[in-house]
Order: structure tokens, then C-alpha cells, then sequence
């Protein structure tokens, strides 16, 4: 029991933080405090997140890059952490250059619920890659570029309710500081891009270097399927903002659309496997 306790605190610890600060940008939302009186809180808000972070990583590193069996533990609970995670780390070197506050309500209750589940992990999945050097960058550049595009979906769905708020005067939506909408769409669409660069690395080096990195020769199955479906709908999108000045909810939809496009890829086939099958 008392080991069981150890476990879980530190994992408790993250959550913990991660809600009080989502909690208390509603709670300052609904304050009639002026805005320039709540610098210091914002400013409190951003060290508890480092602190979030700092430890989230720490369990991350641990769970893992599991070196005592010389691989990578990509079970699904796990990667959704680490995915979170990074997410976070994202959206906090943003918020230092743009204020960004508002997106703390929407990322980080996911990201508690996500810092917990590696706790209750019952089943692991084990990838070995000693020795294999591509096969660990592959994996870090996958894992990057979906942290990247998990940001994306989280800022499009952000930017739909405050184009949806600017209509509603009584709107529950109450986010101080929020920026333009253009600025916003500069900011999605200047993570869609490294994101969109770093999805084609990882598509190219899985094609050109399957037998290397996989042990066997490229095959089509859904995870395939769904990646390059994926990627088309970002590289489409990405072609109507060059060429058509796509914005607004052209945008956001299709992000979205890539978005639950490529979730499907890795989570849908691990989800099935490892927590309905328990395999």
C-alpha cells in the first residue's frame, strides 16, 4: 500500500498543478479585477507550469525511455502523456513571446487527465531500439511532429470559440488578453508547417528505411492509410493558405480533420490493441 502511495504522488503532483492553474485563470476570467492587476498571478501561473513540466518530464524520462531493457515504452497511455507533454511545453515557450493565458483553461485538463494515466498502466509496449539510431530519431521526430499537431487541434479549437465569442456579447467564453484572431492564425499556421515538415520526415524516413527501422518491408495497413491521408489534408491546407489566403473556419476544419486523420494512425491501432483487446 505504501508503495503503491510513493508511485502515485508524484503523478498526483503534476495533475494537481496542472488543474489548480486551469482552475484559477477561470476563477481570475470571472474576476471584475482589471487585467493589469493580474500580471502577477499570469506570472505564478507560468512557474507552476514550468514546475508541471519540469516533473512531468522527469516521470516521462523514467517510464519511457526505459534503458534497463534497452528500448522504448510506446504504450498507448504512455504516449499520450508524452504527447501532452510536449504540448504543453509548446504552448508555455509561446505564451513568453505572445500572452497566451487563455489557452492554459484548454490544454492543460487534458494534460492532467493524460500525467495520470501511466500510473494505472497495466500493460506495457516495449520497442527495442538499441543499437538502432534511425529507428530512435524516427521515433522522436513522430513523436514531435504529433505533440505539434495535437497543439494545432487544441489552438483551432480555441480559435473556433473565440470567433464564435466575438458574436456573443454574454458569452461564458471571458478570456482576458486574448489576441486578434490573425494573430492566432499566424501562430496555427506557423505550427502546421514545422509540424507538416516534420510529418514528412517521418513518413519518408518509414517508406525509404522500413526494412531497416521496422525489420520488414513496407506495408499499407490503416496506420499507413490513415499517415498519408493525413498528410495530403495538411499539405492541402497548407497550399489553400499560400495560394487562396485560407483562414478563419477553412482553416480550423481542416486542421481538425488532419488532426483525428492522424490520432487514428497511432492511437486508434493502439488503443484497440493494447486497452479493448489488452493485448
Amino acid at each position: 500500500m505504501h508503495d503503491t502511495l510513493t508511485h502515485l504522488i508524484p503523478y498526483l503532483v503534476v495533475a494537481f498543478i496542472y488543474i489548480a492553474v486551469a482552475l484559477d485563470f477561470w476563477r481570475l476570467t470571472k474576476s471584475s479585477q482589471p487585467v493589469a492587476n493580474k500580471s502577477l498571478p499570469f506570472q505564478l501561473h507560468s512557474a507552476m507550469i514550468a514546475l508541471g513540466i519540469v516533473i512531468h518530464g522527469w516521470l516521462l524520462y523514467r517510464d519511457v525511455f526505459v534503458f534497463a531493457v534497452g528500448g522504448v515504452n510506446l504504450g498507448v497511455y504512455y504516449a499520450l502523456s508524452l504527447i501532452l507533454w510536449l504540448t504543453v511545453l509548446i504552448y508555455w515557450i509561446a505564451d513568453l513571446k505572445q500572452a497566451l493565458h487563455s489557452l492554459q483553461a484548454f490544454v492543460l485538463p487534458p494534460a492532467a487527465l493524460c500525467v495520470l494515466m501511466p500510473a494505472f498502466a497495466v500493460k506495457n509496449y516495449y520497442v527495442d531500439t538499441h543499437g538502432f539510431t534511425l529507428f530512435s530519431l524516427h521515433i522522436l521526430i513522430a513523436l514531435v511532429a504529433y505533440s505539434l499537431f495535437t497543439f494545432a487541434a487544441l489552438h483551432a479549437c480555441l480559435m473556433r470559440m473565440a470567433e464564435r465569442a466575438l458574436h456573443q456579447k454574454n458569452s461564458w467564453l471571458g478570456l482576458p488578453d486574448f489576441p486578434p484572431l490573425m494573430v492566432l492564425e499566424e501562430i496555427l499556421f506557423k505550427v502546421l508547417r514545422v509540424g507538416f515538415l516534420l510529418l514528412t520526415i517521418t513518413l519518408l524516413s518509414g517508406m525509404l528505411f522500413s526494412e531497416e527501422i521496422f525489420g520488414k518491408p513496407l506495408q499499407f495497413n490503416h496506420k499507413t492509410v490513415f499517415s498519408i491521408a493525413s498528410w495530403l489534408i495538411y499539405a492541402w491546407l497548407l497550399f489553400g493558405r499560400f495560394q487562396f489566403g485560407w483562414r478563419g473556419k477553412m482553416a480550423t476544419r481542416w486542421t481538425l480533420v488532419g488532426f483525428v486523420l492522424l490520432l487514428l494512425a497511432y492511437v486508434g491501432s493502439r488503443f484497440v490493441a493494447q486497452v479493448i483487446l489488452n493485448r
